[in-house]
């Protein structure tokens, strides 16, 4: 197979999946709510069968529909992404132990944001950005830190959830402590 770049036609996805295929592609991916004209741009399918699919996500506990504003949207349904990936930690091969030490590492990376910056969140490292003696270079870091801080917080929910209940994940069947 000849490799094409990215003006030679549609994608190998696009070439080699359905219209539902890149829905359920986009939907998983999400990270912030969406609408359902935005995911049927990003998938390159229509807006009637893109909704059909997604109230089929939505059925199935994937997505969430929010109606309360001015556009439906829908959003990944993040207490079952949680679950899941505790279970695809517990299934890792990785013991308790190495979950616990990355769990300490995690911390020990947002504590020391927090002394470099002297904020306690996030949201406070960003509003730090307005600061006018800051060079672009130093702003751009900050956000970047902020961006990768969120993730961490949320990584270490996830990894402490799957240390906590490491015995309720475990395989039927299978061995309960490691």
């Amino acid at each position: 197979m000849v490799p094409s770049d990215e003006h030679d036609g549609p994608s190998l996805a696009a070439r080699h999946t359905t219209g539902e295929d890149r829905v359920r592609m986009v939907a998983r991916q999400l990270t912030t709510p969406q609408t359902a004209n935005w995911i049927a741009a990003e998938a390159g399918w229509s807006h009637e069968p893109t909704r059909r699919v997604l109230e089929r996500l939505v059925d199935d506990g994937v997505l969430r529909r929010d109606d309360s504003g001015a556009h439906t949207t829908y959003s990944p349904d993040y207490r079952r992404q949680a679950m899941q990936e505790a279970t695809r930690l517990r299934d890792s091969g990785r013991s308790v132990e190495e979950l616990t030490d990355r769990l300490l590492e995690m911390n020990a990376q947002i504590r020391a944001w927090k002394r470099e910056f002297d904020v306690s969140a996030p949201n406070h490292l960003r509003a730090t950005v307005a600061d006018d003696s800051l060079t672009p270079t130093e702003a751009a870091r900050r956000r970047d830190v902020a961006r990768e801080w969120d993730h961490l917080e949320r990584r270490v929910r996830i990894v402490g959830f799957a240390v906590r209940e490491w015995d309720f994940l475990a395989p039927a069947g299978a061995e309960a402590s490691n």
